[in-house]
């Protein structure tokens, strides 16, 4: 399997327009359903350049959030609920017919909120890592460290060894590039989002949830852990749940075949379920 170039990710990106306000993306072509990629808080679209290559044959799109990467902030705001009616513009603009959601962290908490927002535009749910209530701390590492950043912001902080931590080896140019990427983003930007992030519940959303859902847990995740993964279980009773227990939060980093190949296995299979119940004319 070919790696992807990280050096021309970026080369890739096409354009729309969504409410007055551009989304960038990444687009491979392949068969319907397309899987709509949706990345966590300060990443971009080459949160996902990893697990890519083990999806080929699926048609992909990969969008950069608003205010995340070549994405401008727009007019949405910057709560899971906004970015999931930028999302919901996005399918619209590209037509896309129901495409499975695959969100990680925050992009999975979006996730929710669109799935329970605009049943009508999902066909389907991936949760990696994610969460319904962060329930973060100010004393909490992760809230400190946001709270300290100033402009401009280094990729060479010491922060994101902590930010973007790993439990299994991961791609040094892909790190350097997820780090350049995350400190071009504002440190108030940064606080503006985590604090949407921090104060998010989402817990009401989850009895309008309709669409099959796969979640997906690391086993080491240090920040939504065995507490987060239960509560979301029980939320969408009819999810499939698997855990990557070797992993850490960032599981399709760590372990993108296993991830692609989970994911692929459960559609393929709704797939099937579908073909077998329609009736010939």
């Amino acid at each position: 399997m070919t790696p992807v170039d990280q050096d021309a990710w970026n080369e890739r990106k096409h354009m729309v327009d969504v409410g007055g306000s551009g989304i960038a993306y990444v687009e491979i072509a392949g068969r319907e359903p397309a899987l709509l990629l949706v990345h966590g808080f300060t990443d971009t679209s080459r949160s996902f350049s990893l697990l890519a290559p083990h999806l080929a044959g699926r048609r992909l799109v990969i969008p950069d959030l608003p205010g995340h990467g070549a994405s401008p902030a727009g007019m949405h705001e910057v709560t899971p609920a906004g970015f999931a009616e930028a999302l919901a513009g996005l399918i619209d603009g590209l037509k896309l017919d129901r495409p499975v959601i695959v969100g990680h962290s925050l992009g999975g908490m979006i996730a929710i909120e669109l799935a329970a927002r605009r049943p009508e535009l999902v066909g389907g749910l991936v949760l990696l890592a994610t969460t319904l209530r962060a329930g973060i701390d100010d004393d909490d590492p992760m809230a400190v460290g946001v709270q300290s950043l100033i402009d401009p912001i280094s990729p060479a902080d010491p922060f994101f060894g902590y930010w973007h931590a790993c439990e299994a080896p991961v791609p040094g140019d892909f790190l350097t590039c997820v780090a350049s990427e995350a400190s071009a983003m504002p440190a108030g930007s940064w606080r503006a989002i985590f604090a949407a992030i921090r104060h998010a519940d989402l817990t009401q959303c989850t009895p309008s949830i309709q669409a099959r859902t796969l979640i997906v847990s690391g086993g080491r995740d240090p920040l939504f852990d065995l507490t987060h993964r239960d509560r979301l279980r029980s939320a969408i009773a009819i999810a499939t749940f698997v855990e990557a227990s070797d992993c850490g939060h960032n599981v399709h980093w760590e372990a993108p075949a296993l991830v692609a190949s989970t994911v692929l296995a459960h559609f393929d299979a709704l797939a099937a379920d579908l073909a077998g119940c329609a009736t010939p004319d």
